[in-house]
């Protein structure tokens, strides 16, 4: 029994606390009810206490998050006083208030779900990593057919369009860029690069390549999987529709690129494969595409290498070093060094006559002979086969970005220049001219400059002119040791057919699981997307897949997002388009009902239906063995205004998988959230005794058993021990 008069009651001495410099007045009673907090362990001395000049315990954290807190210690009710949910929660998880924890995680949890928002659209999960490949002959003729000895000197070449490399530390940096493929090959599980074409995807891991292709009734399908390479795939080409070629209306091709070497694949529709050649350009390929049926690879050293699908010849020109590139139609047009823009009819494959060289034609000279850093192509609709009306736009090293036109009437005098913009003190990285914008790039940490586009019958037009839009940056971080392919995989775009709304996708940090997609023209946010897994976003694309056959069906736009486990996840950019300006309804609780209704009960962890979801950077995911067994958690704090002294109340758990709601007593004789039938027969209610004097010892509650596991969080500055049905034996836990 408690003493009476005037002597002070075991528990219910003052402490005082100074929280960041603010002062605290509270019971021990009300810090050490949660018997695994911060707090509990500070106070019975298994974490030394510092206290100031006055004796107060001194704890460095923010005093404004903290009150809250207290006042939860006090009243079990939470009162956030305009603190936010994930600051609090973060303070809560510092000093242990489990039942706080649990409150403010399921907040979140209704915010975010395993099954994505209603824009996600599909999950692949990480493939099976196959055989190391057969080194062979090439079968696209004799003349690629030798290899380079694997001593050849690998000069490196930065991964920016704005200036050609310095080949001067090709040592230094060569052994720099040996490390780098060195260290990417540790992590196979990643994804590197993910592109499409029509309704087939290819995604690039650290050494092999896998292939899908989307049908009306099944879905996304696995159709290829290259085998094991001996390098680290850097560059990555799909070209899902070769219609008129050597190959057959039915072949697809894939081409991947590492350094100085190409392999190109041919692919069927029923997901068979063969190796077309191995082709080498000698120099490093910075870019790899298809135009029509030519397999295309530059390089920032001056180098074209052309693939004809019709002779399957291999093509190596020597020109001036390219900083950029563009494809329109069929024409290939390189933005070089020396200010000039050269262009090449591919479809024709020309060569010339005496040397057998590609025919490559200067187009236009820059005024001021500024290196070409960016490029773009538009084609409008009344360009004839001839290509008698082109509207090229390019950006230079001095930042200066230009448009040029060629007339059908100056067909003979080549480009006429339109306008110029000085906005830009940094290098022009990207540029876009679409159907309503011109959109321009500088590295400047991405800023973008854009401008309306004025056009007449579809051509660009001088009354009013291009009128400036908007300016904004699109920050993205890159890791300084991630591999070259990385630059490509996270190519922040734009992304999007010309004659349509083009996006940027946005990612900040490099282990990020989430991205922006904002709008190229103005920079407002579509969404935001979130990775279903809480894997980190290692790649990204835009592409627009082709409708179904039915009548009325259109293209839709995706977002395939990589991540380091090995998933592609897959996003309905169409459906976010549509939504967007639209204010979103109202239909589940606001957080300020939500955690007034949990005010009425206690939360318990239970465990998930199935192995739990943790991010890897492996292929395969962990056994059955490799998951830690849970174990019991300690007993919850009681309803709220129920004294410390009464015994617990029977515990009703919910549907599986969520969390158990703990109330005084059962409604109705059945389980919060479960239907009639579906789980145990409860059990009946205790008699709650008369609440006893805070002196009065108190027996221990019996243990409580559920079907479900529980988890027990550890004590601050003790040791973890195994579940027992008897009392720890372990001095610490003294239970």
């Amino acid at each position: 029994m408690a003493a009476s008069g005037g002597a002070a009651r075991p528990g219910a001495e003052v402490v005082q606390l100074n929280v960041g410099g603010k002062r605290f007045s509270t019971s021990r009673q009300t810090l050490t009810w949660i018997s695994d907090s911060f707090f509990s362990s500070l106070l019975s001395g298994r974490i030394s206490p510092l206290k100031d000049e006055t004796g107060a315990i001194f704890i460095d954290r923010d005093p404004t998050v903290f009150a809250p807190i207290l006042n939860f210690l006090r009243t079990k009710e939470l009162d956030p006083r305009g603190v936010s949910i994930s600051l609090l929660l973060h303070e809560a998880q510092f000093y242990g208030i489990t039942p706080l924890v649990r409150r403010l995680q399921l907040r979140e949890e209704l915010d975010r779900s395993s099954c994505g928002s209603v824009l996600f659209n599909g999950y692949l999960p990480p493939p099976v990593l196959p055989a190391k490949r057969r080194n062979r002959h090439s079968v696209a003729g004799p003349q690629i057919a030798a290899r380079l000895p694997a001593t050849t000197d690998r000069a490196p070449v930065r991964r920016s369009n704005t200036m050609p490399p310095n080949l001067g530390n090709a040592g230094l940096l060569g052994r720099l860029l040996e490390d780098r493929t060195l260290a990417a090959a540790s992590e196979p599980g990643a994804v590197r690069i993910v592109c499409g074409h029509h309704n087939w995807i290819a995604v690039a891991y650290a050494q092999f390549l896998v292939c899908y292709r989307m049908k009306e009734t099944s879905g996304w399908q696995q159709v290829f999987s290259s085998p094991r390479l001996d390098w680290v795939i850097e560059r990555v080409a799909l070209n899902a529709k070769v219609l008129g070629g050597a190959l057959g209306d039915h072949d697809k091709m894939v081409a991947v690129a590492s350094c100085s070497e190409i392999i190109l694949w041919a692919l069927q529709a029923d997901g068979n494969g063969s190796e077309i050649g191995v082709f080498h350009l000698g120099v490093p390929v910075e870019a790899l595409f298809f135009v029509g049926n030519q397999l295309i690879a530059t390089s920032h050293t001056g180098k074209i290498g052309v693939w004809n699908a019709v002779t399957k010849h291999w093509q190596i020109q020597d020109v001036v070093p390219i900083n950029s590139y563009d494809a329109a139609g069929t024409f290939l047009l390189l933005g070089c060094n020396n200010g000039s823009i050269y262009y090449v009819d591919v479809q024709k494959f020309p060569l010339r006559m005496k040397d057998n060289d590609l025919l490559v034609t200067e187009l236009y000279r820059d005024p001021t002979e500024d290196a070409v850093t960016a490029l773009s192509v538009y084609l409008t609709p009344k360009t004839s086969d001839s290509g008698n009306w082109i509207e090229i736009a390019y950006g230079t090293s001095s930042g200066v970005v230009r448009v040029i036109v060629q007339h059908p009437e100056t067909v003979g005098s080549g480009p006429q220049l339109f306008q110029t913009f000085t906005v830009h003190r940094s290098p022009v990285t990207k540029i876009m001219l679409s159907e309503k914008h011109l959109i321009s790039v500088c590295a400047d940490n991405n800023h973008v400059r854009t401008w309306t586009v004025t056009r007449f019958r579809g051509m660009i037009s001088t009354q009013p002119g291009s009128t400036p839009l908007a300016s904004f940056k699109i920050l993205s971080l890159d890791d300084l040791d991630s591999p070259a392919s990385c630059g490509t995989g996270t190519d922040i775009g734009p992304f999007g057919e010309r004659d349509e709304q083009q996006v940027f996708i946005q990612r900040v940090v490099p282990d990020a699981c989430q991205v922006f997609v904002r709008l190229s023209s103005t920079g407002k946010r579509i969404c935001e997307v979130r990775s279903v897994d809480a894997a980190a976003i290692t790649a990204f694309t835009v592409h627009e897949c082709e409708g179904s056959s039915r009548i009325g069906s259109r293209p839709r736009r995706y977002l395939f997002t990589g991540h380091a486990n090995g998933s592609v996840q897959m996003w309905d950019l169409t459906t976010a388009m549509e939504m967007l300006g639209k204010p979103p309804e109202a239909g589940g609780l606001t957080e300020e009902e939500l955690l007034r209704q949990l005010d009425q009960c206690d939360l318990a962890l239970t465990g998930p239906p199935g192995p739990p979801r943790t991010p890897n950077t492996s292929l395969r995911s962990p056994g059955p063995s490799q998951v830690d067994t849970p174990t019991p958690s300690p007993p919850l704090p009681k309803h709220r205004g129920e004294p410390l002294g009464v015994p617990p109340q029977p515990r009703y758990r919910g549907a599986e998988g969520g969390p158990s709601l703990f109330r005084g007593s059962p409604r109705r004789g059945q389980f919060c959230g479960a239907l009639p039938g579906t789980g145990p027969t409860p059990r009946p209610p205790r008699e709650p005794r008369p609440p006893p004097f805070w002196g009065e010892k108190q027996n221990p509650p019996p243990p409580t058993s559920t079907s479900t596991p529980q988890f027990r969080t550890p004590a601050y500055g003790s040791q973890d021990c195994a579940p027992s049905p008897r009392a720890c034996p372990c001095p610490p836990c003294n239970r």
